[in-house]
């Protein structure tokens, strides 16, 4: 009656028939839920079906458009009643077909917060969508699938607009003005796109889609329809992967898809669920699929694919699966040579190459040919054919094609990540993999050989695979130096390294760098494999290196890449820097190694040492050849007298120095490092001290400002003169006084041990003692100041052991007999005594520091004064000068005066004779010439005669 009451209002003037209509229309869409839901559960209408299903139709078409967020809790519970009423009455599945069929249009919102104020609404209305899953119909779960798949692939907001405004507006009537249907259409408004996703993510769908896969065996398109949603639902956000996760989705997927499916579909989407499982949820997901039952399940589907198919697909699906077992093999805790799947992808690792003819350079003295056929030809080759046993690669053909490439590279990446396995090592041993990797880095065949041998990977592919197994052999050829040393290792990359130097046409596509032609790729990789074997520190391995002549030829390819005239790019960095570490490892524990690092060495060194720092922070790895050069001075030149008197004689000692000013705080302690060893020889110190940097400063000047610097970001106590400021931390630092408190095993070093090897304060003190305290060159009174600390360095570090001693005894609550507390109390009265003489010494340095100072300005204003006395002079003789050229009487009478001062500073004579000028000589001749043996000026005497010089008329008295 009321609703009459106001359509009347409204409508005034309608007919009728318009007014029953309208009044149908709107008592469908105010049909209440509650009521509905009460006709379903009560006891006295719950078998009322016709009446049930009447109702259920009605508000169903009420809702074509979509279900409204405020009824969504109560549509929620009638599709569960229905839902249990299914048993009995399967009358009731096309409703629920058709209610989840307007489950995939967007939700309906009459205000703009009713997005936000029934969101917890959504949610469980979308976890009750997924638990309608436990139903049998195939129907029922068929649309629950399709509809969360629409939820990715809704209608664009403008046209569901449409298609609202569409449906909402009546049949065309004359009295219906524009804006009473602007009203209707705009009334419901669909909600925001991402508003679903998000909730559905906070929901347990995903969840509760995955447990009911267990119960879709026996309907196999539908849970080929379940798998794809899965695979959506994935691929989406790390949410829904985290509730795939939590019902221990990856291992419920990866147990069944091995299960006979006729469509082929299973296997692929369950491979792509779990490669999205594994990058976005890596931890838990490699924690379930590492069982043995995943792992297993795993290698029979790897198996299958490997041997059965052929398709482009079953290859991509092949490699997929792969790629899920290289990501599984990075957990350390997979089960995956338990399962013996390892040894079956190690066999795959090395085939054909064990299939091939491997050719190595190497003599028969160091192979073990236990196991080989061996033909020995002339040319101090051995061809060795190595044939598999292994059942899965006996008949296993290979057609070369991208996806068998890309399986292979696969394979090789695999065999990286197993190697942290000790147990896979002793597989690599059983499956020759160390001769494989060989063949594959060993330099590409003539154009003849490959025309002559049987079909096999292409020349871009075979380089690729080369660089591959160069990077893959320097991971695992230091874990199996005997197999490296067996299959002589050393010669082939020595071997590959002439190759690479070479200067014949290459036609590659250096795929890592370079570019198109050139070898740098190869280069790169064959002297990372050179540097990871050499810094194991194998003797066998280094010792056969260097008797095949790797120094010099090392050398000899770094000054050639050096003198090349192409720009230095980050892989020519590279390669400079890895060929100084190789010989570094070499030379640094051997007196003859370094003598063959020679006068060639030392070349080589001082002249990247003059490059100096200026390129340290331009990204391209100059700072790692700065350092390698450094490290390359010190392990293959300093120790060995004949290469260190060449180094100091081309100025190494002076650029070391250089090096020390110029660069960054970060490097000082491994220059200073190599300096002080490099001050063992006697020779070195003049070069030390004869050392100035452009602006005229001293090395012990320099060490000293190092000092104070150091100091500083310590932050010790320190004076503004650089004094000592408390006599109870004399060098301790700011990070020292924090740890005061703490109490350190006896296992463990102290603070104050380990801060040796902290700074660089211990390795100036040691240089210092090289040079000597007294006479040092350059100084100030401000570097006195710290050299008076300097000096007493080892002493103030021997008392703050001791003083470290007795706090931590103090801490721990022990009390030490009396002798030993005597002797503590008597090395602090003792510690203390010297820092006094030490800030004694320092007052007075400053005292002096102080006086000369006052002196230097004295006489500043002693030369002051003097300049201004010499203008004042100069004025007064100007103005006299003026006055006599200006005025003749004045000059007259200077002149008079002049004139009288002149003769009254004549002497007079006593007599006449006094007058006579004093007789003056000259060498007349050469008398005689006599030679007394002697070299030189010294040997010859001569006997001169001379004559007087007398004036006009005077005799001789």
């Amino acid at each position: 009656m009321d609703s009459r009451k106001v359509v009347h209002r409204r409508k005034p003037d309608i007919h009728a028939s318009d007014k029953n209509q309208r009044s149908q229309e709107i008592n469908v869409k105010s049909l209440d839920l509650s009521k509905v839901i009460h006709l379903l559960e009560d006891p006295l209408t719950a078998n009322l079906k016709e009446r049930h299903l009447f109702v259920l139709k009605k508000l169903l078409k009420r809702s074509q458009i979509g279900f409204l967020l405020k009824e969504l809790s109560g549509i929620g519970k009638i599709l569960n009643i229905c839902a249990e009423k299914v048993t009995d009455h399967p009358e009731y599945v096309p409703i629920l077909c058709e209610a989840l069929q307007i489950c995939r249009l967007p939700f309906l919102k009459e205000k703009v917060s009713d997005e936000q104020n029934y969101t917890q609404d959504v949610i469980e209305f979308l976890s009750n969508l997924g638990c309608l899953m436990r139903m049998s119909d195939a129907e029922v779960r068929q649309h629950i699938v399709q509809c969360v798949s629409s939820f990715y692939s809704c209608v664009a907001p403008k046209q569901l607009l449409e298609g609202m405004a569409g449906f909402i507006k009546p049949k065309p009537r004359t009295f219906h003005s524009d804006n009473q249907f602007s009203r209707l259409s705009l009334r419901l408004q669909p909600t925001s796109p991402g508003y679903r996703l998000q909730l559905l993510e906070r929901s347990d769908l995903a969840q509760t889609l995955v447990l009911s896969m267990a119960a879709l065996e026996n309907q196999p398109a539908i849970k080929l329809q379940l798998l794809q949603t899965l695979q959506i639902l994935s691929s989406s956000s790390d949410m829904n992967c985290a509730l795939i996760l939590n019902a221990r989705g990856a291992e419920m997927i990866c147990l069944h898809m091995n299960e006979p499916d006729p469509s082929g579909q299973v296997l692929f989407y369950s491979s792509e669920i779990l490669w999205n499982l594994l990058e976005k949820g890596s931890k838990e997901a490699t924690a379930q699929l590492s069982s043995i039952e995943c792992v297993i399940s795993l290698k029979e589907a790897f198996i299958h694919q490997l041997i059965s198919g052929f398709r482009h697909s079953d290859l991509q699906l092949r490699n997929d699966l792969l790629v899920i077992t290289t990501l599984i093999t990075e957990n350390l805790n997979s089960l995956i040579n338990e399962s013996l799947f390892a040894k079956q992808l190690v066999a795959l690792v090395t085939f054909p190459e064990r299939e091939a003819t491997l050719s190595l350079y190497i003599t028969v003295s160091f192979l073990n040919l236990s196991y080989l056929s061996v033909f020995v030809t002339t040319k101090c080759f051995i061809y060795v054919a190595v044939k598999s046993q292994n059942p899965l690669v006996r008949n296993l053909k290979l057609t070369y094609n991208n996806e068998d490439f890309q399986m292979k590279k696969l394979l090789l990446n695999l065999l990286v990540i197993m190697s942290k396995d000790s147990a896979a090592l002793q597989l690599y041993k059983e499956e020759r993999v160390m001769p494989a990797l060989l063949t594959l880095v060993s330099p590409p065949a003539s154009s003849s050989e490959r025309r002559s041998a049987s079909r096999q990977w292409s020349p871009v592919q075979q380089e690729e695979l080369q660089l591959q197994a160069l990077a893959t052999l320097s991971t695992i050829a230091p874990l199996m130096l005997d197999d490296y040393i067996t299959c002589q290792g050393n010669s082939c990359l020595l071997l590959l390294l002439d190759w690479c130097v070479a200067q014949d046409p290459f036609f590659g596509q250096s795929h890592s760098s370079g570019g198109r032609g050139s070898k740098k790729a190869q280069m790169r990789h064959c002297i990372r494999v050179l540097r990871s074997v050499t810094s194991s520190g194998e003797d066998l391995v280094n010792e056969d290196l260097c008797d095949q002549g790797v120094i010099n030829q090392l050398l000899g390819i770094l000054m050639q890449m050096e003198a090349s005239p192409d720009e230095e790019d980050e892989v020519t960095l590279e390669i400079k820097s890895d060929i100084q570490l190789i010989l570094s490892a070499l030379c640094e524990s051997d007196m003859h190694r370094k003598e063959l690092f020679g006068s060639e060495g030392v070349e080589m060194a001082v002249h990247f040492l003059r490059k100096g720092c200026n390129n340290f922070y331009n990204g391209l790895g100059h700072n790692k050849l700065i350092l390698s050069t450094v490290d390359c001075v010190r392990s293959c030149i300093v120790g060995c007298y004949t290469t260190e008197d060449y180094f100091l004689a081309k100025g190494g000692a002076s650029l070391v120095l250089d090096l020390l000013r110029s660069s960054p705080r970060c490097i000082h302690c491994i220059v200073l490092a190599t300096l002080l060893e490099l001050c063992e020889n006697p020779n070195t110190l003049s070069h030390i001290l004869s050392w100035r940097d452009a602006g005229g400063q001293t090395a012990p000047r320099l060490l000293l400002q190092l000092w104070r610097d150091e100091e500083e970001k310590l932050k010790v106590s320190r004076t503004r003169h650089g004094g000592i400021a408390d006599s109870q931390r004399l060098i301790l630092s700011h990070y020292q006084q924090e740890d005061t408190q703490l109490s350190f095993p006896a296992t463990t070093p102290s603070a104050a041990v380990l801060e040796l090897s902290e700074n660089l304060r211990s390795k100036i003190y040691l240089i210092f003692c090289k040079l000597g305290f007294q006479g040092l060159p350059g100084l100030s009174g401000k570097d006195y100041v710290t050299l008076s600390i300097i000096r007493r360095y080892l002493d103030f570090k021997v008392s703050e052991v001791w003083e470290e001693i007795s706090r931590e005894l103090s801490l721990e609550g022990v009390r030490p007999i009396t002798p030993d507390e005597e002797a503590l109390s008597t090395i602090h009265k003792v510690s203390e005594d010297m820092a006094s003489r030490v800030v004694a010494e320092q007052n007075s340095i400053l005292e002096q520091l102080e006086k000369d100072d006052i002196d230097k300005e004295d006489l500043m204003y002693t030369e002051i004064k003097s300049r201004w006395k010499q203008q004042e002079l100069t004025a007064k003789s100007w103005d006299s000068y003026i006055s006599r050229t200006s005025n003749h009487e004045i000059l007259k009478e200077v002149k008079a005066q002049r004139e009288k001062y002149t003769e009254s500073s004549r002497p007079k004579p006593k007599h006449e004779d006094a007058a006579v000028l004093p007789k003056k000589h000259f060498i007349g001749q050469v008398m005689s010439v006599e030679r007394t043996g002697a070299s030189g000026p010294a040997g010859v005497k001569l006997r001169l005669a001379r004559a007087p010089i007398k004036a006009v008329g005077q005799e001789e008295v």
